[in-house]
């Protein structure tokens, strides 16, 4: 049997140091594109297979973080875990991937499992966790980001956004426009602090204009089109329906658009709709989706970066940022009709 080719053979096939293999792998910043190319081919050819186990470059023992996100159902955490993934991998890590469906007690199973793995930084979506899970990576000394929603105050160190000022954003341009028949559409806020800051913020700018969310037009629906198509059907059956609809994201926006444009509702002429997100293809829909824009690839790159800086204790490396949310107005918000 052909003895399993080391990083001295790798080495010699690309016609390179073994440090340099060694530093392409953990630097490839540092390495000039065409000698990682050389090296690239001569680990296919050889197929060579590193040894996490003996890694202890800068405290890395497997050079792979674990991202644990609610949800790969949806177009929600897309671009972020796209742009987190993207990052790393520049830097010399891996992601491994793993979602608990909105359960905060799944959750903490999930990371224990990462730490099993023996991941060398754990990365989550929000600021709401178990106590049992900020407790576990306190004991095992893991470095730990949280990422998506930002607040000053954050358990752990955070890249995010405001989402209580998104929420406030739509719900201020919204009663700005004369709504004063406002409803909502939103996923449970129950272990969902992202949904809960928003809606707190959009509640927020209502109050401060004088209006209000009628008792029964709060709709809470799942993550899903359907749902919200539902939904956006029962509030414009109401005798006298919203003028607004404002959604807690863009998926729940779209599925309200494609309702409404089934039953001959116009949008934004009888009805304002607006989403939160900027996801992908909201700015092709016919409205285009007024909505305010999440920075998720800005976060998924800055997060990647501080979570490496953690993990290789790079002091002067900046692991904490705020990115601001963006109101982005379109062509399904209007005044109300008269």
């Amino acid at each position: 049997m052909d003895k399993k080719a080391d990083i001295v053979a790798v080495a010699k096939a690309a016609r390179v140091s073994p440090s340099t293999v060694s530093r392409s792998f953990n630097h490839p910043e540092l390495v000039k594109a065409t000698t990682r190319k050389r090296i690239d081919r001569a680990v296919r050819k050889l197929g060579y297979i590193r040894n996490r186990a003996a890694q202890t470059i800068h405290g890395i023992r497997s050079a792979t973080i674990g991202l644990v996100v609610p949800t790969v159902d949806q177009t929600i955490f897309a671009e972020l875990i796209q742009s987190f993934s993207d990052s790393v991998e520049e830097m010399g890590f891996t992601i491994l991937l793993a979602s608990h469906g909105y359960d905060l007690d799944r959750e903490y199973a999930l990371t224990r499992k990462m730490l099993e793995h023996r991941v060398d930084g754990v990365a989550l979506i929000g600021l709401d966790h178990a106590a049992d899970t900020y407790k576990l990576l306190a004991q095992q000394s893991t470095p730990a980001l949280l990422l998506w929603n930002y607040a000053a105050d954050a358990p752990l160190p955070c890249v995010g956004t405001d989402n209580f000022r998104a929420g406030q954003m739509i719900g201020a341009h919204v009663a700005g426009l004369g709504h004063r028949r406002i409803a909502t559409i939103f996923p449970p806020v129950h272990e969902n602090d992202r949904a809960s800051h928003r809606l707190a913020g959009i509640l927020d700018a209502l109050h401060r204009e004088d209006r209000s969310v009628p008792e029964g037009w709060h709709h809470a629906t799942p993550y899903d089109v359907a749902a919200a198509k539902r939904s956006a059907v029962e509030l414009m059956r109401a005798p006298t329906p919203p003028t607004a609809i404002i959604c807690g994201n863009d998926v729940l926006a779209w599925g309200a658009l494609h309702a409404l444009a089934a039953r001959g509702i116009r949008v934004p002429e009888d009805v304002t709709v607006t989403g939160i997100g900027d996801f992908r293809g909201s700015s092709d829909f016919e409205p285009a989706l007024t909505t305010v824009r999440i920075p998720a690839g800005a976060i998924g790159l800055r997060a990647a970066q501080s979570i490496v800086a953690l993990i290789t204790a790079e002091d002067s490396a900046p692991v904490q940022f705020e990115l601001a949310p963006e109101l982005v107005i379109r062509a399904t918000s209007a005044p109300v009709p008269s």
